[in-house]
């Protein structure tokens, strides 16, 4: 068994010198290698937003639990559920600034997206305040910092304006009937 010297008290070493040793350079080095370990999980940005592709972006379909049922979803190419948020329109996009931190923009610098043949509408880009955002349907499309991977839905229903984006979502209308913008 080990015998761990009390951490209130100096600590010898082999050489018989007193190192200082105290609770304070403890937490100290506790704290160190913990932001080191956090550092080494992600490469990404805390207010990540999507990753333009150069060719072109892939949407695909998953079957994905809304609200206690299963349900096909658009997804980004990483699985990612996208949403729609009932304030944008064709014409206006409400989620800018600090929103596109929780919501981030579905984006791509060019090309055009493909996806299944099951998806049927059609994709195109609004130029805005995002980027170029890509929208289906007329919706412009986001992902949800709160999904923390594929195949969730947590953003379904937020603030009753954030809604999962299926492949049978209707055309958007070129023009939103709010009256102001979104933002966290």
């Amino acid at each position: 068994m080990w015998n761990l010297p009390q951490l209130s008290r100096p600590v010898r070493g082999a050489s018989g010198a007193s190192p200082w040793f105290s609770p304070l350079v403890a937490a100290a080095g506790t704290l160190a290698v913990a932001a080191l370990v956090a550092g080494c999980g992600s490469s990404a940005p805390a207010s990540h937003k999507s990753s333009p592709v150069s060719s072109g972006l892939v949407v695909r379909t998953a079957s994905v639990v809304v609200n206690g049922r299963s349900e096909s979803v658009l997804t980004n190419s990483a699985g990612r559920t996208l949403y729609y948020n009932t304030h944008d329109s064709a014409s206006k996009i409400s989620c800018t600034g600090g929103c596109t931190s929780i919501w981030p923009p579905l984006t791509s610098s060019a090309g055009s997206v493909s996806a299944p043949s099951s998806v049927g509408g059609n994709f195109t880009f609004y130029s805005g305040p995002n980027g170029r955002q890509v929208e289906y349907n007329g919706h412009p499309l986001y992902t949800y910092s709160g999904d923390t991977g594929p195949d969730q839905s947590k953003g379904e229903g937020v603030l009753g304006i954030w809604y999962v984006a299926t492949p049978g979502l209707s055309a958007a209308s070129t023009s939103s009937g709010s009256s102001g913008g979104y933002a966290y």
